[in-house]
């Protein structure tokens, strides 16, 4: 029992404030969320891996100096201006239904967390990353009906391992049009607008309402001139093949428009066509570039959750929802046998090649789901039984802190972040000194001959990029010419730059919070 007199009290007194600070310090300690695992940190980097892969002539401003100018006369020939965009992984073509999955990711990300990240002081860094892409989709959109889908040739830049800055690869650009269509490209690009639309309405009106222009005559173009783009351009086939064809696009575009504008017939076309396009058929349990109808349920979930919808839209919607329901319940592994595969470490698993990105789209759906649920006060419903919303955003937190090293290798998959992370990853620019520190031209085969097969780490580290991960059993090899795993894309890092935003304010707050819930005990 405690002394309540003399000076006694005072040493009690002192020595429960010894007492707290210890437990708040073994409390700090055993919390990998709050010790092991700085959000913050992962943020920034992960928003400088989208200067590392730009092209064209970089800003005053670019913070991966290792980098130059590159791609300064792409479209030249073409007779348009197609300077500029990202090359979506470690080599140089600019691919753009990839590219564009990688505007709206990043956009999505903004409007849902863009606090979080202001908070984080990577607000204009995060609105940066998605003007690159925008203001080269204005370029590539030439006229109502013509969109510029490709710059650079696969076959002729895989020969090839030069750093961008020296490229001697071919520079064909590929566009659809009316006669040669690519719904689902232009409905992709239609729907990267449109969300970055939103994102500037506020902060940049006028730019915000010129994408939104673009974002209506490209959803048009690609409603009213209805085809695959790989049956329309070849070059891509052998790369981003649409093998979910087009109607996933087409009811993407049309939800994030209505989003944009608020417009009830965008809505109607998304509820109208929900059947016969396959939105509320199709049971998927990836959500990716190519396939999104993941994406499209979880939209259309939300507004049934938020009410932002008039009563002839409800049963549809309600389909939308259970298929939604069906793809989350999946990745939580309560789906009545039909799941998610998940490695031993706890990694959710889809197919071999850049599983990554599959576990950052994942992530993304079951963090936003979770705050849907969250402010309607709902639960999800799954075969297994009913889920609580902070579930869903405990499986987001574990695929995002395994991605960050909490994995059975100990290692981080965002390149840069933390002690130990791939120092091998499949990029040119990154495997060649940067020319820098060696101007001399490197040509084509040079590249393969003095730093492809060169043993050691890359001498640039192409920070903020998450690689293509571990297999099923959770190994990694690190060998640049494994790039299967080694490679890193665009579209991995996209819905992660959110989420690290999200993780570093509740892991703030949970701080921020300790004192009082540890002086209440």
């Amino acid at each position: 029992m405690r002394e309540r007199k003399g000076n006694k009290s005072w040493h009690l007194r002192i020595s429960d404030c010894v007492l707290m600070m210890l437990v708040v310090a073994i409390l700090l300690w055993s919390s990998p969320a709050v010790a092991a695992i700085d959000y913050k940190d992962a943020l920034s980097k992960s928003l400088l891996y989208f200067e590392a892969q730009r092209s064209g002539h970089l800003p005053y401003n670019q913070r991966v100096t290792w980098r130059g100018h590159s791609g300064l006369t792409d479209g030249l020939q073409q007779g348009v201006d197609l300077v500029g965009g990202y090359y979506d992984a470690g080599d140089h073509v600019k691919f753009g239904l990839p590219m564009a999955f990688t505007v709206t990711m990043l956009s999505w990300g903004v409007i849902e967390y863009g606090g979080d990240i202001a908070a984080a002081g990577e607000y204009q860094h995060a609105l940066e990353a998605i003007k690159w892409g925008t203001d080269y989709f204005v370029k590539a959109h030439t006229e109502p009906y013509v969109l510029w889908a490709e710059v650079g040739d696969g076959d002729t830049d895989h020969y090839c391992w030069q750093r961008p800055e020296d490229m001697t690869t071919s520079r064909q650009a590929y566009k659809i049009d009316k006669q040669n269509p690519g719904s689902d490209l232009a409905g992709e690009t239609a729907a990267a607008m449109a969300a970055a639309s939103i994102v500037f309405k506020k902060s940049n009106p006028h730019y915000s309402h010129l994408l939104l222009h673009h974002a209506q005559q490209l959803f048009e173009f690609a409603d009213k001139y209805r085809g695959k783009y790989d049956s329309s351009i070849d070059a891509v086939k052998s790369y981003y093949a649409s093998v979910s064809g087009y109607k996933d696009e087409l009811l993407w575009a049309a939800l994030w428009l209505h989003r944009a504008t608020g417009r009830e017939d965008y809505l109607d076309y998304a509820v109208d066509k929900a059947e016969s396009f396959g939105g509320v058929g199709w049971e998927i349990t990836e959500f990716s570039w190519d396939v999104k109808f993941a994406g499209v349920q979880i939209l259309a979930s939300k507004l049934l959750l938020k009410g932002e919808h008039s009563e002839k839209h409800r049963h549809i919607l309600e389909q939308y929802q259970t298929k939604a329901e069906y793809y989350l319940c999946a990745c939580l592994g309560k789906n009545n046998g039909s799941n998610v595969d998940r490695s031993p470490g706890g990694m959710l698993y889809i197919r071999q090649w850049n599983n990554m990105q599959y576990v950052s789209s994942a992530a993304f759906l079951l963090a936003t789901y979770s705050d849907y649920l969250a402010d309607a006060r709902q639960e999800l419903q799954c075969p297994d039984g009913p889920v609580q919303p902070n579930e869903l955003l405990d499986l987001a937190k574990a695929q995002v802190d395994y991605i960050l090293g909490s994995n059975p290798m100990g290692l981080s998959y965002l390149v840069g972040y933390g002690p130990k992370y791939p120092v091998n990853v499949h990029h040119r620019g990154a495997s060649i000194v940067s020319h820098k520190v060696n101007n001399g031209f490197i040509g084509c085969t040079q590249g393969y001959d003095d730093w492809f097969g060169r043993q050691g780490p890359n001498p640039n580290v192409v920070v903020g990029a998450i690689v293509g991960g571990p297999n099923c059993r959770d190994k990694f090899r690190d060998e640049r010419w494994n790039f299967m795993q080694t490679e890193a894309c665009t579209y991995n890092t996209a819905p992660m730059v959110s989420l690290f935003a999200k993780f570093h304010q509740l892991t703030s707050k949970h701080i921020q919070n300790l004192p009082a819930q540890i002086s209440s005990s």
